[in-house]
């Protein structure tokens, strides 16, 4: 099994603890204390939500998707990377897109107590990174639209910018785009300090469209 899968089954598990805490408060208060992120929950002491907030979701389609993306990309990433420097990339990105967020909501936002949950902020950096790597592989922007892989990872990383400009307008969706722009400036960083030199050319060969 490679690391990506196994991701997928501990997110998976998250998402059902969630699930059976819906109609008992005890295991609620426990999944809410101890798998959302926020600028207080870091203040007050649960600095592993950090972490463990990026293997939990609470909602069907928000998994499906970080879970479909996951699945189509990460392995590849990992071919380059080796499976120890592609979990501790994964972990990295996860914990920056999360005291992203936090720092977001607490300062542009003015709402410390603002909750996160999901891997799209590991996510979002592991696409970047993918993109640099592979920067005119084509893949399947929103499932059917051929792109270069570096103009779709910059066109979403526009979305989030003009996102977090709206929230911070008073508008906007509930979506993390903090965490969202943390997560793709670990990617570039990553890229930049560790593999800007690397030879891909065997594993380009490999590689056919993915759908993102």
């Amino acid at each position: 099994m490679n690391t990506s899968r196994a991701l997928v089954i501990m997110n998976i598990a998250v998402f059902i603890a969630w699930q059976l805490s819906r109609n008992d408060e005890v295991r609620y208060l426990f999944m809410a204390n101890n798998f959302l992120v926020s600028w207080s929950s870091i203040t007050q002491g649960r600095v592993w939500t950090l972490i463990t907030s990026v293997f939990s979701h609470n909602a069907f389609l928000h998994l499906f998707f970080n879970m479909y993306v996951l699945d189509s990309f990460g392995p590849i990433v990992e071919s380059v990377l080796g499976r120890a420097r592609f979990l501790k990339f994964y972990f990295i990105a996860g914990v920056i897109s999360s005291l992203c967020h936090a720092a977001v909501s607490a300062f542009l936002l003015h709402e410390p107590g603002l909750p996160a949950l999901g891997a799209s902020g590991a996510i979002s950096g592991m696409i970047f990174l993918f993109a640099l790597l592979f920067p005119k592989q084509k893949i399947l922007l929103f499932g059917f639209v051929p792109t270069p892989a570096l103009w779709g990872a910059f066109l979403f990383v526009g979305l989030d910018i003009w996102g977090l400009i709206a929230q911070a307008e008073g508008g906007g969706l509930p979506i993390g785009h903090g965490a969202h722009l943390g997560g793709s400036l670990t990617g570039v960083l990553y890229y930049f300090l560790f593999l800007c030199r690397i030879d891909l050319r065997d594993t380009n060969r490999m590689i056919r469209y993915k759908a993102l």
